[in-house]
Parts: structure tokens; C-alpha cells; sequence
């Protein structure tokens, strides 16, 4: 299926690896141009290199910490002629209302929650007085609708991020711009294995039994990266015209089980 994205420039944030790296890999597939963003530069180089080596496509990155303050000085030139923005970068730790302090809360917010937010208000502007209007695909995490006392920091900004995306979303319309989410379930990555073997201590003492968190996952297994890029992808293009303000969840039916063990 032709996708109509051939030509398009890309904003994808949390580039470098994991769910980001798969959707520029996705998007590269369909003839976008892309800009990457994450905090490593080596690690955007590398992705930056793989990508146009596989796919021909024009790779810029710009390494940038988009929990600084500081960052808000580069976010207009990092969204000028951009027709798609999709926010990734973030990074909650696990662990109860007791265990996360104020200091790693606000940390972990200022990346996730904040980041999507003002890069989103820029983009937005930016898109608005573009007549060919964009898309902008917030990657969340179904942590918002299973509720978890154990990734409660992640829980609740993932909470705000549907609001801001349906909020935003349910009238951007008039601007010729769409806002619309994809919430993860667990995918296969470093940060997936990190944040079961804590709770693997938490639940057994030990770490090593991780993998016994996941016995009970839908299909066996996490979901894939190239699993969520794809629906991404799909909902950024002219083939999903009419989607505004909703947030796809992919998660296997997790969600629909009710409220994490």
C-alpha cells in the first residue's frame, strides 16, 4: 500500500534506538526525509549513517536533551518545514510513590510529559501557519489506562499525555493539523528488561528472574519496535486522514485485562 509520505520530513525524537529507531527506519522505507533527536550524538551518527546507507533518504540529527530547559532556544529551528512530528524520547524510572523522590519525578517529567509538550506547542505553530498543515503522533504507553503502584511516575504521565493528545487533538482540525497517540504495551528493548528485572526484585527478591514477569504476555512475547513504527507510521500518513484525538493502544489486549498484578 502506498502511503503518500514519499518527499515528507520527519521529526522523530528518542531516535537513536528502540521504538524511535524504528520508526525513522519505517518512515525512511516510505521515501521521508528524516531529523532525528536524542542526547547521544554518537548514537544518532550511527542511526543517521544505517539509515541512509539502506534507504537513500536525507538523515539530519541534532543532539539535544529535550528535558533542558535550555533546548527551548533550538525547538523552532528543529521544527521549521517539518510535516510530521513524533514524540518518543523518554525515560520514567519504575518504583512505588515511596521509592521515586521529587527530584527524579520532575526529572523524569521534564523529558516525557513537558518535552511532548513544548516541542508539540512549537511544531504546532509551525504547522498551523503552513498551508499543507501536519501530524503530530505522540508515542505514550498503556501505563495509562493499566494503572501500576510499582511505575507510578510512568503511569501518571502517560494519564497526562492521553489527555494532551485528545485535548490538543480534538480541535486542531481547524489548524489543518492532527494530533493523535500510539500507546505501547511492553516492547522488546534494554529499557523493558531493566524495568521487569526491578520488578522481579521487587516481587521475588531476584532480579534474575525477570523473564518470569513475562510468562503471562499476550503472544508470548513483548510487542516488536518495527510492530509500533508501523502503526505510526500509518496513522501519520494521508491514508488515516480523519484520525484526530485518539490514541491507539497496542498492547496485545493487555489494557483490556484490567489493572497490572
Amino acid at each position: 500500500m502506498d502511503l503518500h509520505l514519499s518527499g515528507k520530513r520527519i521529526l522523530i525524537t528518542g531516535a537513536s534506538k528502540g521504538i524511535g529507531y524504528a520508526v525513522a527506519e519505517a518512515f525512511a522505507q516510505e521515501g521521508c526525509h528524516l531529523r532525528l533527536v536524542a542526547r547521544s550524538e554518537n548514537a544518532l551518527a550511527l542511526a543517521a549513517r544505517e539509515l541512509q546507507a539502506a534507504y537513500g533518504v536525507d538523515v539530519q540529527i541534532q543532539p539535544l536533551d529535550l528535558a533542558s530547559r535550555d533546548s527551548a532556544a533550538q525547538l523552532p529551528a528543529l521544527c521549521e518545514g517539518i510535516d510530521v512530528l513524533v514524540n518518543n524520547a523518554g525515560s520514567i524510572p519504575a518504583g512505588t510513590l515511596l521509592d521515586i523522590d521529587e527530584a527524579r519525578w520532575r526529572d523524569a517529567w521534564d523529558l516525557k510529559v513537558f518535552g511532548y509538550i513544548n516541542l508539540s506547542r512549537v511544531c504546532f505553530g509551525a504547522m498551523k501557519a503552513n498551508a499543507n498543515g501536519g501530524v503530530i503522533v505522540n508515542v505514550i504507553g498503556t501505563t495509562a489506562e493499566r494503572l501500576d503502584s510499582g511505575y507510578i511516575a510512568g503511569s501518571s504521565a502517560n494519564a497526562a499525555l492521553v489527555a494532551f493528545t485528545r485535548a490538543l487533538g480534538s480541535t486542531s482540525d481547524a489548524a489543518g493539523v492532527r494530533v493523535l497517540g500510539v500507546s505501547p504495551g511492553p516492547v522488546e528493548s534494554d529499557r523493558l528488561e531493566m524495568l521487569v528485572k526491578r520488578r522481579s526484585l521487587t516481587r521475588f527478591g531476584d532480579e534474575s528472574r525477570w523473564r518470569e514477569i513475562l510468562t503471562n504476555m499476550p503472544f508470548g512475547r513483548p510487542a516488536k519496535p518495527a510492530e509500533i513504527a508501523a502503526s505510526v507510521v500509518f496513522l501519520a500518513s494521508p491514508r488515516s486522514s480523519y484520525t484526530s484525538g485518539a490514541v491507539l493502544t497496542i498492547d496485545g489486549g493487555l489494557a483490556a485485562r484490567g489493572p497490572a498484578p
